[in-house]
């Protein structure tokens, strides 16, 4: 059976205070409440600046046993370093509390900028990097800078399996040569919905699936009605059975390796008017995956005025 896990991009939002999340509850329970509600939520903070161990410790224990963490890796990493000599901050990086998420660590997420090209060399040296279980993490870890003293967590509680996705936002990843590198990694490439702004592709690189939803007409804006919604489910259906759709958008020729199953994570990130939290609990409750999760947080506001 596969895993499929669906929630938000970030959950502190001003906007959601009355609406989402109950009037009058306290800035520190969100955490608490979106998590059972939801069955994950993508750490977005740690896209900003690196967080401190004790957040991420303090996030495990606000979750309840069986829900699952993303975590957006470090733009210096993607943005600023555009992954060239990011060995020093991927160890900082892994060095600074992700590793505190113990059995809660779901998938590291890496997004590149709108303006950073396929560069086939370049992102061989970066891939293979990667770790992909918290043993090797640790040890990259541990190779951590300095100026990181005083603010690492360096120990696991076991050898776990870690997951990478990337997130493309150039048209020259649309590149087949992409894809067969991915898969020599497995790692994800995330299926991102961005109302036409970005490419959009489907192939399949890995044992898993990632999906962003950032907007179904208006990029962090717009909402998913129902038969978008229905759409999604369909196709989350599909790929959690190990099949692709007939009509599925890809960049490779070559048929993805076949599979019985691939576990899934899906964000929503159309926060702006309070849309994400609803259109993820509307898609949960549509695949039948409520069970063990809170009361339907309801009608947004407007929807039902």
């Amino acid at each position: 059976m596969a895993s499929i896990r669906i929630g938000i991009s970030g959950w502190r939002y001003a906007p959601w205070r009355g609406d989402f999340y109950p009037q009058g509850l306290r800035q520190k329970d969100e955490l608490a409440f979106a998590s059972r509600a939801l069955s994950s939520i993508e750490i977005n903070g740690s896209f900003y600046a690196l967080q401190r161990p004790s957040s991420y410790q303090q996030w495990h224990e606000q979750t309840p046993d069986g829900f699952e963490f993303s975590v957006k890796a470090p733009r210096y990493i993607t943005h600023v370093r555009r992954l060239r000599d990011v060995e020093g901050p991927l160890a900082n990086f892994l060095a600074s509390g992700v590793l505190g998420l113990g059995e809660k660590l779901g998938a590291l997420l890496w997004q590149f900028p709108p303006s950073f090209r396929f560069d086939a060399a370049l992102m061989e040296d970066f891939l293979a990097q990667l770790p992909h279980d918290t043993e090797q993490a640790l040890g990259i870890a541990r190779q951590h800078e300095e100026r990181m003293a005083g603010r690492t967590l360096l120990e696991i509680d076991r050898s776990r399996k870690m997951r990478h996705a990337v997130e493309i936002r150039h048209d020259s990843f649309v590149d087949g040569r992409f894809v067969a590198l991915l898969r020599e990694h497995d790692v994800a490439l995330v299926v991102a919905d961005t109302a036409g702004k970005w490419p959009y592709l489907e192939d399949l690189s890995a044992d898993f699936l990632y999906l962003r939803l950032h907007g179904d007409r208006q990029l962090y804006t717009s909402g998913y009605g129902e038969a978008a919604l229905r759409h999604w489910s369909q196709r989350i259906r599909a790929w959690t059975r190990g099949e692709q759709p007939r009509d599925a958008r890809l960049a490779s020729a070559e048929p993805a390796p076949t599979r019985r199953s691939r576990d899934l994570y899906c964000y929503f990130d159309n926060d702006v008017k309070v849309r994400a939290p609803y259109d993820a609990r509307r898609l949960i409750d549509l695949l039948g995956l409520a069970d063990g999760l809170s009361e339907h947080p309801g009608q947004r506001k407007e929807d039902a005025a």
